[in-house]
């Protein structure tokens, strides 16, 4: 079965959350500084927030890849801003390039998904060089352990005005998710609470849930669902699968003749 796709990110609380930084990043007075974090685990939705913001404030969004380098960064930011450049310029003159297009209108925020990948590599002060010349918000998006890894960067955690953890989806946000992704079948509370549950509050493995119980209700005709109809089925859970004990050669038996 085919998952309803909404056509643009689902607005759950985290989205909001994401909305109120961005916001203040904006409104900021001018001596603030201009940086703030989402931080969160994997499938927490961060990026549906960015893709929110991005389309909500028009943004510039770019995503951190791994083999990227200061040039790459840069090359990525300016293709962002719908400028051009030359394959013979040097960093400082692609940084030159971006600290005018960024700044030509600061008024609209740089989003950096994946930002751990640039304090990994040492690339996170172009950012901060970036930030303070053409004055723009700047939200970085990376997995929990980003604001500390932040923190041996001293320049740049004293350029962080807001700090936002990603929260866990709740009850509520597990309604929101249903009714975006599977409209056709009522799952009732008892079955979402435990989809939350068993999902770890991750909107991605709620999402896969919510498809599996769409599914379910499908095959057996169900247009309500709740979780006594459920009964004993699985969850997915992100968990592999046991190890199993498969000898790689093994002992030849005699064969029986029958």
């Amino acid at each position: 079965m085919t998952t309803f796709a909404p056509q643009s990110p689902v607005a759950l609380k985290n989205v909001a959350s994401f909305m109120t930084m961005t916001m203040r990043l904006i409104e900021r007075a001018p001596h603030l500084p201009g940086f703030g974090v989402c931080h969160g685990p994997s499938g927490f939705g961060k990026s549906c927030c960015a893709q929110f913001a991005q389309m909500k404030v028009r943004a510039r969004m770019i995503e951190a890849g791994e083999t990227w380098n200061r040039q790459t960064l840069l090359r990525e930011i300016l293709r962002e801003c719908g400028e051009t450049f030359r394959k013979s310029w040097s960093t400082s003159d692609l940084a030159e390039k971006a600290k005018a297009a960024l700044g030509a209108d600061p008024s609209r925020p740089l989003i950096v998904d994946e930002a751990d990948k640039l304090v990994d590599k040492n690339m996170i002060d172009i950012l901060r060089e970036l930030q303070k010349r053409a004055g723009m918000a700047v939200i970085l998006v990376g997995e929990e352990q980003l604001p500390n890894k932040l923190l041996q960067v001293e320049r740049m955690h004293n350029n962080v005005l807001h700090w936002f953890p990603a929260q866990p989806c709740d009850l509520d946000d597990t309604r929101v998710l249903a009714k975006a992704f599977v409209p056709k079948v009522d799952i009732r509370d008892d079955l979402l609470d435990v989809i939350r549950q068993r999902s770890g509050g991750r909107a991605r493995r709620i999402v896969i849930n919510l498809d599996a119980a769409a599914e379910f209700a499908r095959n057996h005709g169900h247009k309500t669902l709740d979780l006594r109809l459920w009964g004993g089925e699985a969850f997915y859970t992100g968990k592999p699968p046991a190890h199993r004990n498969i000898q790689q050669f093994p002992t030849q038996q005699p064969l029986k003749v029958v």
